[in-house]
């Protein structure tokens, strides 16, 4: 650990470890694979950078986010490190150099987001490399009994395999026992390199508010007021809510900013900008703000609606204080939220029949096809989300096989004239590029070509084509644009389709279950009048020795207790809504799931369109298992 030390000192400019990381950076050190749980601003991201500089070959950081990436990109880049990053934000040209440099052995580190590792071009170049070290960021998202399960992480642990990955880092700070297990199985992590540090941190005061709806507003406001210069987050669910809060507060001249994912780029960018600058003082955010944000003199976080898990509580409130000073961390505790979180929740289940219909559909494509992941969305009606659960399932069971994703149209420019490049080759190559060119459509600046259309007009197999723009592209006689992806597959058995659809219900009904659960696991906490540090410890496995003393719990061992959840059941006037829905016979709410989705405000692929309906969203405060059986009383 000399060197690493050296190291620290001398590029980062830190003089010692945090908890964890020496013992990490060690096992790394000597060719182990580790995982590390650390609380949100424990240190993870040190974990590979020091070793990326100490180990022979890349070190590839996969990570779903693009600020978490761009921060530390330039942070590294800042210090004089070679590192890059892959993601949507890239330009054609940006990509180019990136692979260029990695052909090199320039860079120390790469920083890429899961979907690009399913690009067969980049995937090639991979196996060309020495990959040193896969680190895997929010790695609870490879376990599909985690919080946060996404489809592209089940297949990095096989992807690290294929490349031949020396060594895997795999970091997390919501990884509850069974999650942190599940990660350690599939990247074959013992069980002695499972490093974790205490959950918690003295610093951050937490308390709960038990309150309803209408008396948010004026809790919030007195909290602010009493620290207006404070850095702040408050979480809401909605976009609309943020909205209408931040318009609020600022009413009541609280610096406020709102923030969420339906923003412009730029927009959001600006105000995150205005925030780290302390020219905004409270952003008002849905879950979209504060992943990979790296402001370290947050002094309050403040959940105005329910986090949707304990999991997404302990992230959030995670941004508070890293800078080791005394910061608050409020939840207003009102279980009429849990309607909208609910509601989500049942917004991505499938209905049964557009599953069943998806699925046959995919088995009868044939032993190789390619699909467009949105296109199937649209033609079913399942958010594109589930549609990639379901194809990675799939894979699972061993339907079926992802050979990799292509893209269906590729657009070139030429960097020398046409005739000139063509004449740089023997008779039956420039025959081939010629026609080749000539089935694409010539625009004022770059030629269109569909691929597959170009491969069965010449009658060559669509690798020819792309092995010929990619090395023209090296050469450097033309540029590319890539778009309209599809992803290919084998169809490797023919399964009983019943039985198929069957498990995969089950699947989708036991993910609702568990959403649920996780729902009624916060209530269950804002309730418990026990030290909340001690049950968010124990719920990660961590053991705190004695009460914390400053949380609302250890303050007032008053018996706490939440309102009692509204039941408000549904009109006649609610009931004839539904019924006038019905008797408009749109196509896109045949279904009394879909019927009942968009009454609840759940907007799906099929109904896009009609999201400025009157009845949209209408029922929204109601239970939705309520409005469903109504829906399904009314339809019959």
């Amino acid at each position: 650990m000399t060197a690493a030390l050296e190291t620290l000192r001398s590029t980062f400019g830190l003089e010692a470890f945090r908890p964890g990381q020496e013992a990490a950076i060690d096992k790394l050190l000597a060719g182990e694979s580790v995982l590390t749980v650390f609380p949100t601003g424990g240190g993870k991201s040190l974990c590979y950078q020091l070793p990326a500089l100490l180990i022979d070959g890349l070190t590839l950081v996969v990570s779903p986010l693009i600020a978490l990436m761009q921060d530390q990109v330039a942070a590294l880049q800042a210090r004089g490190i070679a590192a890059a990053r892959l993601d949507s934000s890239r330009s054609g040209d940006e990509v180019r150099e990136i692979y260029r440099q990695l052909r090199s052995g320039e860079l120390r580190l790469l920083y890429v987001a899961p979907e690009r590792l399913q690009n067969a071009r980049f995937l090639s170049l991979l196996k060309d490399l020495s990959i040193g070290m896969l680190a895997v960021d929010e790695a609870h998202c490879i376990s599909e009994w985690g919080h946060n399960f996404r489809p592209d992480y089940l297949k990095l642990a096989q992807l690290a395999r294929e490349v031949g990955v020396q060594r895997v880092l795999a970091l997390t700070a919501t990884a509850t026992p069974s999650v942190a297990e599940d990660i350690c199985r599939q990247f074959g992590i013992p069980a002695a390199n499972h490093i974790q540090t205490g959950f918690y941190r003295p610093n951050l005061a937490l308390g709960v508010t038990p309150c309803r709806e209408e008396e948010k507003l004026q809790l919030l406001l007195q909290q602010l007021k009493a620290a207006p210069q404070d850095a702040t987050i408050v979480y809401v669910t909605l976009q609309q809510q943020a909205e209408t809060l931040a318009a609020q507060l600022q009413a009541a001249g609280i610096r406020a900013q709102a923030y969420h994912a339906g923003m412009k780029p730029e927009v959001r960018e600006a105000i995150q900008n205005a925030f780290m600058a302390g020219e905004t003082s409270t952003v008002v955010a849905t879950i979209a703000f504060g992943m990979g944000i790296d402001k370290a003199d947050i002094r309050a976080v403040y959940h105005y609606h329910l986090p949707k898990s304990l999991e997404n509580y302990m992230q959030e409130i995670g941004r508070a204080g890293r800078d080791g000073q005394p910061s608050r961390c409020e939840l207003f505790a009102c279980p009429d939220d849990i309607r909208v979180l609910e509601n989500f929740t049942y917004g991505d289940t499938p209905v049964p029949e557009q599953l069943e219909a998806l699925i046959g559909h995919l088995l009868s494509l044939g032993d190789r096809f390619d699909i467009a992941p949105y296109e199937l969305s649209n033609q079913f009606d399942i958010r594109p989300l589930v549609i990639s659960t379901v194809l990675t399932y799939l894979e699972l069971e061993g339907v079926i096989a992802g050979t990799g994703p292509f893209y269906s149209t590729y657009q070139i420019r030429f960097e020398v004239p046409q005739e000139q490049l063509v004449a740089g080759f023997d008779a039956a190559r420039a025959d081939f590029l010629q026609r080749l060119f000539a089935a694409g459509k010539q625009g004022r600046i770059w030629l269109t070509l569909d691929v597959t259309e170009a491969a069965g007009a010449l009658g060559e197999p669509r690798e020819r084509l792309l092995k010929a723009l990619q090395y023209l592209e090296q050469q450097g006689s033309i540029a590319t644009q890539v778009k309209g992806v599809r992803q290919q597959y084998r169809c490797l058995q023919t399964p009983d389709l019943s039985e198929l659809c069957a498990r995969l219900k089950q699947l989708f009904a036991r993910r609702e279950e568990q959403s649920l659960a996780r729902l009624q696991q916060v209530l269950d906490y804002a309730g418990d009048p026990r030290c909340l540090p001690a049950q968010l410890c124990g719920y990660f496995g961590d053991d705190l020795a004695e009460p914390c003393g400053q949380c609302t719990s250890c303050l007032d061992s008053t018996p706490r207790a939440l309102p009692k959840l509204a039941d408000a059941p549904l009109t006649p006037a609610q009931q004839n809504a539904i019924a006038a829905l019905i008797a408009e016979g749109q196509e896109a709410l045949r279904h009394p799931r879909q019927l009942a989705r968009f009454l609840c405000g759940l907007s799906s692929p099929a109904t896009f369109r009609l999201r400025r309906h009157a009845a949209y969203g209408a029922l929204a405060g109601q239970p939705f298992q309520q409005v469903l059986e109504a829906a399904q009383a009314l339809s019959s």
